[in-house]
């Protein structure tokens, strides 16, 4: 039986997904596995500093007391595309 508890110990164990047999478990894997809004929030805003950086000629930037690159923006990109295709499916 596919149970919240499975989703939510699969997600923390790091999984993106996880198998759905019978239409009934989407919604729960959708909500499970999506991003929360200050995470996708986040994320959208380093997008949105590193740009401005970019434009300025820096290879970096600060974000809330920290330093953001281009690593932080190839995990921000996964989040946001990750919450796009969830919420895409759910519309």
């Amino acid at each position: 039986m596919y149970s919240a508890l499975d989703a939510k110990r699969s997600a923390a164990l790091g999984y993106e997904g996880k198998w759905a047999i019978h239409p009934s478990q989407i919604e729960l894997a959708n909500t499970v596995f999506s991003p929360p809004p200050a995470e996708v929030d986040r994320a959208k805003r380093i997008l949105i500093a590193l740009e401005e950086a970019a434009a300025a000629g820096k290879g970096a930037a600060s974000l809330d007391g920290h330093m953001i690159d281009a690593a932080s923006a190839r995990m921000a990109e996964n989040v946001v595309k990750q919450d796009e295709v969830i919420q895409g499916k759910l519309k």
